[in-house]
């Protein structure tokens, strides 16, 4: 039985905390576990204060250092919402566990209960996601869209003192933190397509380093692995990140593997969208069916960049740089 104390590096925000201790938790209840302790890191996500992320360009806002001390050996696992991990792992990385999902949908809060298109005209709505803003204008043209950051609890107090009219956050955190009875509406999927891999807790761990692989491997779930597979596998192929507008979703009905994806121009003018489907394996090996995930996100990825994804991304690329700082 090793004694060698696991170190779950983890943002201090509440919902980090929560997804760390909710891994620690699953860690320690496993026979012969080794003790489990947690190192919170600051990331250059929690540094920009509240500078709206896409304004500052990059990527792994969140993520980065969390996994520099992972490569460096300073702690021995990293604990992410997978939505914002890269498709790029840094080397010597493997993603070792991924955690059953939880509702992928986004969330509309609002002041007075009422739901997206209910809303009065002009609401203002807060969201700092360029994908939220893009489904929100395409849905609600008339809406003013304003900048919201700080964690959970800071953006509904922002809109419970009057800053805003509504917000869009992710259901999966606020069920985690137990403030689902803040919802208004959960936006549905299907007109308001979710982060890539939102509502998945990833875990990371040194490829390496087969000890700690062998605690997480109990923790992965095979279906939340095959839905973000194809998920990150699309947003990887059409070279994607937080500058872009897309939202996609892989749900397993009736023995399928299926796929919808968006993407959508920043005023909500345009939007491109591609699905399909694989049927899954009854038999074999998991390693074959998370090479089928990834086929099938990069032939939805093909998909959207034949309807013209590049040159649309590469506009709104283009209108950002012009209105960034």
């Amino acid at each position: 039985m090793s004694t060698r104390a696991l170190r779950i590096g983890t943002r201090a925000s509440e919902l980090a905390l929560w997804q760390a201790r909710h891994v620690e938790a699953l860690l320690r209840a496993q026979p012969g576990a080794p003790p489990v302790e947690l190192v919170h890191i600051k990331t250059s996500g929690d540094a920009q204060g509240d500078e709206p992320l896409w304004k500052v360009g990059g990527r792994a806002f969140f993520t980065r250092e969390i996994d520099h001390a992972l490569v460096s050996g300073a702690v021995d696992i990293a604990v992410h919402s997978l939505k914002d991990l890269p498709t790029t792992l840094e080397t010597g990385l493997t993603l070792a566990a991924m955690l059953p999902r939880a509702d992928p949908r986004d969330a509309l809060l609002s002041r007075d209960g009422a739901g997206l298109l209910r809303l009065p005209r002009g609401a203002r709505i807060g969201t700092s996601s360029l994908r939220r803003r893009a489904f929100l204008k395409r849905l609600r043209p008339d809406v003013v869209l304003a900048e919201l950051r700080g964690n959970v609890p800071t953006r509904i107090a922002k809109l419970q003192q009057g800053d805003y009219d509504a917000i869009v956050l992710a259901a999966a955190g606020l069920e985690r933190l137990s403030l689902k009875s803040h919802i208004s509406e959960y936006l549905s999927a299907e007109e308001f397509p979710p982060a890539v891999s939102q509502g998945v807790i990833g875990v990371c761990a040194r490829a390496d380093d087969a000890e700690t692989r062998r605690w997480l491997a109990a923790l992965d779930n095979t279906a939340a692995r095959l839905a973000a597979s194809a998920e990150r596998a699309l947003l990887k192929r059409i070279e994607g990140g937080c500058q872009v507008p897309l939202g996609a979703l892989a749900t397993i009905t009736n023995g399928r593997l299926n796929l919808h994806a968006c993407v959508c121009a920043h005023d909500g003018s345009r939007v491109l969208v591609a699905r399909g489907s694989i049927a899954q394996r009854a038999d074999g090996p998991l390693p074959a069916a998370i090479d089928d995930a990834i086929r099938l996100g990069e032939r939805i990825a093909v998909d959207l960049l034949a309807q013209g994804a590049a040159a649309l991304m590469a506009h709104e690329r283009d209108t950002l740089a012009v209105e960034a700082p």
